[in-house]
């Protein structure tokens, strides 16, 4: 017990060696851990066999090919977490973090909206707060919030899950949208049964289902299934295919709004929509942070203003 409570009183370097832990724990190997953390992997393995020897326990089994967390080493994940969490939460609540947030905000998204908008955003707002430190990570797939140790996560759709905390950022939908040469000859679809009888270009955005599209309309929401000759889970390939004629995308209205006013595209079946706000979603623990309070509201107020805002106007039907 004593051990412990030396460690504890120790400088935040105890601190510093949960939050690397708690890396190497979510992502199963020192060398992905080293790199997002700006050090090398032997400190890595050195400063977490200081931790074993100290905790008095067997964290990680190590082999050639990956790192696996024990049992010990998921209880001490646990305590971990709860630890850092508290001691965040401690800083926030003292330090006036409304006027200057500081600290490490790790924030998720999916790729065209993080390529696109977020990333340029989140540079606005590093100027605005230096004291924060920003890791962003695109990926196009839902994320744990909690389990891959993201603080918000900007995500299209609906939130499924009910240990959440949502903050809607802008109102929009998805459309169905084809080039003109498509049209011109395959013709322009009336309903929506008659998408069978088109190429319909797929890609997994995310939350859809693949294969099958789900659009509201006049007589409610309805599901279609889909087909096409070539398929992709990147938005940018199939977004391009859709522009060099090859079929009919399903898309956010935000994503190809200059594509719309360019007349490059044109908007199929214009009373369907899927409904696809854009949303960021916090864990409830986290909800009540005030820096991730002024990240929200900073993202907010610039996707829905500006030169990264997302497009919403002028289409009909939403």
């Amino acid at each position: 017990m004593e051990n412990h409570h030396a460690l504890l009183a120790t400088n935040d370097g105890f601190l510093r060696d949960l939050q690397l832990f708690c890396t190497v724990a979510r992502r199963a190997s020192f060398v992905t851990a080293s790199a997002e953390m700006g050090i090398s992997p032997s400190h890595v393995s050195k400063r977490i066999a200081l931790l074993e020897k100290s905790l008095g326990v067997k964290l990680f089994m190590r082999t050639t090919r990956r790192v696996s967390v024990t049992s010990d080493g998921e209880a001490a994940f646990q305590w971990a977490q709860k630890i850092l969490d508290d001691v965040q939460g401690m800083a926030d609540a003292f330090a006036g973090l409304k006027s200057d947030p500081r600290g490490v905000l790790r924030i998720s998204t999916s790729l065209r909206l993080g390529r696109e908008h977020v990333s340029p955003i989140l540079s606005l707002l590093r100027k605005r707060y230096p004291g924060l430190e920003i890791w962003l990570e695109l990926l196009d797939r839902r994320v744990d919030l909690v389990g891959e140790g993201f603080d918000i996560d900007i995500r299209v759709g609906n939130i499924q899950e009910p240990h959440l905390i949502a903050h809607k950022i802008v109102g929009s939908a998805r459309i169905l949208c084809a080039s003109p040469e498509y049209l011109k000859r395959a013709g322009t679809p009336r309903t929506l049964a008659d998408l069978a009888q088109h190429d319909c270009l797929l890609f997994r955005e995310r939350d859809q289902r693949f294969g099958a599209w789900r659009l509201t309309g006049p007589d409610g929401e309805k599901s279609v299934k889909v087909t096409g000759p070539i398929a992709s889970n990147h938005s940018d390939i199939v977004q391009q295919w859709a522009l060099d004629g090859d079929g009919i995308i399903m898309v956010s209205v935000w994503d190809v709004a200059s594509s719309l006013e360019s007349g490059a595209l044109v908007r199929v079946l214009p009373q369907h929509h899927q409904p696809a706000d854009v949303w960021a979603v916090t864990s409830a623990r986290a909800s009540s942070s005030a820096k991730l309070r002024v990240c929200v509201d900073f993202l907010k107020q610039h996707l829905t203003h500006g030169p990264y805002a997302l497009n919403t106007r002028g289409v009909g039907g939403l």
